[in-house]
C-alpha cells in the first residue's frame, strides 16, 4: 500500500513512513519521526522530532504528540490531545536568552499497544499509559496508568477498568472481571489486571 501524503501536510524527508499510513492537511511530521504502517495523522496533528509510532496508530485532528513520545502499536489519540515534554518549562534562561533545544532535559509519554486518549486529554511527562487503558475526555494525566484502567478527571484517577474491547468490565467476584463483549476474563491483584487464559 502506497504512503498518502497530502500536498498541505509538512513531512521532514527524513521522517520514516510505514507503508499505507496517511498524513492529512496541515499536518507536521518531524525530522527522525518513524511512523510505523497503516497510521493516520490527522489535520493540523503535530509529530515531534525522534517520535515513535507503531503500527495502526491514529492521531485525531489537531493532536500535539512532542518528542520524546513512543507510541505501541493500535494506539489511539483523540483530537487535540496533548503530550508535554518538559519538567519545567521556560522561554527564556534566567540572564533572559532565549532557550534553545539543548538548554533543557526532554521528557516523553509513552504509550503501549491499544491504549486510547481521548478528545483534549493532556498527558503531562514523563507518564506511562498501560497497554488498552482508556484515557477520558478532557482528563490530565500526572501519574502512570496501568494496563486496561480506565482514568478521568483531573488530575486522572483510576474509575473502572476496560478489556481489548474497550467496554468497562463486569465484577465476576473473587477478584476477577468479564468483558460482557468478548467473554474474556481478567483477575485483579491490587491496582494490576492481568487477562487469564
Amino acid at each position: 500500500m502506497a504512503v498518502r501524503i497530502i500536498d498541505t501536510a509538512d513531512v521532514a524527508e527524513n521522517a520514516q513512513i510505514g507503508e499505507g499510513s496517511s498524513i492529512w492537511h496541515l499536518a507536521q511530521v518531524r525530522e527522525d519521526a518513524v511512523l510505523g504502517e497503516n497510521c493516520i495523522v490527522g489535520r493540523g496533528a503535530y509529530v515531534g522530532s525522534g517520535v515513535v509510532m507503531g503500527d495502526n496508530c491514529k492521531l485525531q485532528n489537531y493532536a500535539l504528540v512532542y518528542e520524546p513520545a513512543r507510541l505501541g502499536h493500535g494506539v489511539f489519540v483523540g483530537p487535540a490531545v496533548v503530550f508535554t515534554n518538559d519538567h519545567y518549562p521556560r522561554s527564556i534562561s534566567p540572564d533572559g536568552t532565549l532557550k534553545r533545544g539543548d538548554d533543557w532535559e526532554h521528557v516523553g509519554v509513552t504509550v503501549h499497544d491499544g491504549a486510547s486518549i481521548g478528545a483534549r486529554a493532556v498527558c503531562v511527562a514523563p507518564v506511562t499509559i498501560g497497554a488498552w487503558a482508556l484515557i477520558a475526555a478532557g482528563s490530565v494525566v500526572v501519574k502512570d496508568v496501568p494496563a486496561y484502567a480506565l482514568v478521568a478527571g483531573n488530575p486522572a484517577r483510576r474509575l473502572r477498568w476496560v478489556g481489548e474491547a474497550g467496554v468497562p468490565l463486569e465484577d465476576a467476584g473473587d477478584g476477577e472481571w468479564r468483558c460482557p463483549q468478548s467473554g474474556r476474563r481478567y483477575r485483579q491483584d491490587g491496582e494490576t489486571l492481568t487477562p487469564l487464559g
